[in-house]
């Protein structure tokens, strides 16, 4: 079974093919300006490194975020895409949670993910890794910055992410691994969309501007 694995939710866009549990082929890519030209071609590229195509495609596991709003939906409409095109699954994982699972260098414990939320928060994901490598996630949650610390001493966990002294981001490579924890999600394609953590810049300055929520359509 082709398994298709996609992440873009902080900083870079990260691809990976499983033939079961091997993994054939992988890719990352840049999330920026041009994030929208990048991350299609680099999917059909590792999926031609792996010597297969989108139609053979029999599950693909997306991170669901939380993150960056849009990089997040560029990730989520090609899963969408060619799970729709395929009739594969589509599950979804926690992306933070990626960190963990994609990171084949970690032991087994207890590790706090962290990644900037933006306007002095921080979002934290308790993750536990198995001498076997499966990867268990609790919910991601949204901290004030200075509170990281904090939340990581009460967890007894290692703290990793973006900007922090033990780096990582979350890797497709890792997608196995969550769906092994039970992390995993099965979802609808028609209805499914990233959990983005908060609002979109946008829509806050909408609703501050008009003094009620944006209208749902």
């Amino acid at each position: 079974m082709i398994t298709l694995g996609l992440d873009a939710a902080p900083g870079a866009g990260t691809i990976a093919v499983f033939l079961g549990d091997a993994l054939l082929a992988e890719r990352t890519v840049p999330m920026g300006a041009r994030a929208g030209d990048l991350f299609f071609p680099a999917v059909l590229d590792a999926l031609r490194a792996a010597q297969t195509r989108p139609s053979l495609v029999a599950r693909v596991i997306c991170g669901g975020g939380p993150g960056s709003f849009t990089s997040l939906r560029i990730a989520g409409a090609v899963a969408k895409g060619i799970a729709e095109g395929a009739g594969a699954t589509l599950l979804v994982v926690p992306s933070l949670a990626l960190a963990v699972a994609g990171d084949h260098t970690l032991v087994a414990g207890r590790y706090l993910v962290v990644s900037d939320a933006l306007r002095g928060e921080c979002f934290v994901q308790l993750c536990e890794r198995t001498g076997a490598g499966v990867v268990t996630a609790e919910v991601a949650e949204r901290v004030p910055a200075g509170a990281v610390s904090e939340v990581a001493r009460r967890a007894g966990a290692m703290v990793i992410g973006f900007a922090q002294a033990r780096a990582a981001l979350p890797h497709a490579r890792g997608v196995l691994a969550l769906v092994a924890g039970g992390a995993a999600l099965a979802v609808d394609i028609a209805t499914w969309e990233p959990a983005y953590g908060r609002l979109a810049e946008a829509q806050v300055v909408w609703e501050a501007t008009h003094g009620r929520a944006l209208p749902a359509a």
